[in-house]
């Protein structure tokens, strides 16, 4: 395949996480084995068969190879790809895509599906997305991929199968549903969008955001801007429940060697093995 973006990969159990972040520069992640990516800012060719994104919010880092995928999802045949974005982003998006259109002479057809505060998005009979308001300087959201069962409940545990049977047949409701929060995509945010959804420090595999890891950064600045300093992290240490944490999009202005070095300091045993480095 053509390498036209650079992706990184980490294979965690079932599913594999690629993609690639950097601040002020592009920002795109997906998981192929369920056929869902996260964020815009470029595209790579190898990306073109995932089909769902959803996107955290509209700074062009984040959004801006999303005519060129439409365009080559076209091109090759493929069906309309279906992004997920803020409600708000939705009329300004269509007339970006109207205009590149007039440019293009070609048509740019997708399906855009508004994001608000507590939407639910069904990936399948098991899972199901739902998103979650970030603290950036747009409107931006979070989003965290579920795992859901149906459960026998609890009061009927004791009983037989016959039992379980005839009040099923009977119309009696003797399961639920229980979730379980496989993974969590902060996108862009300072500590609020942490705080106030506190699932993103329990879900299985976390993906976020460390912009800034210098001392000599403001953080009440950083915060401003809606982005993480390496503090912030190191106050909320203790909770952070996840198997593997993932932080990428870091400035510019740093290289890998110097990121490595001041973080290391501060998380001698990388919390215990679990954090990974997006660099």
């Amino acid at each position: 395949m053509l390498k036209n973006a650079p992706i990184q990969e980490l294979k965690l159990g079932e599913i594999t996480i690629e993609g690639y972040s950097r601040a002020a520069v592009q920002t795109y992640w997906r998981i192929p084995e369920w056929k869902i990516g996260f964020d815009l800012g470029a595209h790579p060719w190898d990306f073109m068969g995932t089909g769902t994104w959803f996107l955290t919010h509209t700074h062009l880092d984040h959004v801006a190879a999303l005519p060129v995928y439409v365009a080559r999802r076209r091109m090759m045949k493929m069906d309309p790809p279906t992004i997920h974005l803020p409600e708000a982003a939705i009329a300004p998006v269509e007339a970006i895509l109207r205009n590149f259109s007039r440019l293009d002479r070609g048509r740019l057809p997708c399906h855009l599906v508004p994001v608000t505060a507590g939407s639910e998005f069904e990936l399948s009979r098991e899972m199901v997305v739902t998103a979650h308001p970030t603290a950036h300087t747009v409107t931006s959201f979070g989003y965290v991929v579920w795992q859901r069962r149906r459960k026998l409940k609890q009061e009927y545990a004791e009983l037989s199968g016959d039992r379980i049977r005839d009040l099923r047949l009977s119309g009696v409701e003797v399961t639920e549903e229980r979730r379980v929060p496989l993974l969590g995509f902060t996108g862009d945010t300072s500590p609020k969008g942490f705080d106030d959804n506190p699932v993103f420090y329990e879900v299985r595999h976390l993906i976020s955001e460390l912009t800034f890891v210098a001392k000599g950064h403001r953080r009440d600045k950083i915060h401003k801007h809606g982005h993480m300093h390496l503090d912030d992290y190191v106050e909320r240490a203790s909770k952070f429940r996840n198997e593997r944490i993932l932080l990428g999009h870091l400035s510019t202005r740093y290289g890998r060697a110097q990121v490595t070095k001041i973080v290391e300091k501060a998380f001698p045993d990388l919390l215990g093995g679990r954090l990974v480095l997006w660099i």
